[in-house]
C-alpha cells in the first residue's frame, strides 16, 4: 500500500533515488516518470487486492493458492527481465530472491491452514 505514495513522489527525489543507488543517470523523460509511477500504483493496487482478499480467506482460497504460485514464477521472470536490464547483480537478486521468499513464504502458510472441506 505504500506504493501509492510513489506514485505521487516528486520528481527530483526518484532521481536523487536513482542516484544513491548507484544507477546511471535518471532520464528525465516524460515516459521514464510514467513508467515508474504506474509501476507503483500497480504495486499499490496488488497491495489493496491481497487486503481485500484476507478478508474472507476461505472464499478466496483457490485465488490465494494462485496468487503464491503466481509470486514465484514472477520472481523467476523478475530475474530474466532484470538480466535482461543489466541491472547490477545485487538488485537483480535482491529483488528475485526477495519475491521467490515471499511467495514460497506465501505458499507455505497457505499449505498450513485447515481448510474446511466442502
Amino acid at each position: 500500500m505504500l506504493a501509492f505514495a510513489a506514485a505521487v513522489m516528486p520528481e527530483h527525489w526518484m532521481i536523487e533515488a536513482s542516484e544513491f543507488l548507484g544507477f546511471d543517470p535518471f532520464p528525465f523523460s516524460p515516459l521514464t516518470f510514467y513508467l515508474a509511477r504506474n509501476l507503483s500504483l500497480l504495486y499499490g493496487f496488488v497491495g489493496a487486492l491481497l487486503l481485500f482478499i484476507s478478508r474472507d480467506l476461505i472464499r478466496y482460497r483457490e485465488l490465494i493458492r494462485m496468487l503464491a504460485i503466481g509470486t514465484i514464477v514472477f520472481a523467476i521472470l523478475q530475474l530474466i527481465v532484470d538480466a535482461q536490464a543489466s541491472m547490477p547483480i545485487w538488485w537483480s537478486l535482491g529483488e528475485s530472491l526477495s519475491t521467490l521468499m515471499g511467495g514460497a513464504l506465501f505458499y507455505w502458510l497457505y499449505s498450513k491452514v485447515l481448510w474446511p472441506i466442502e
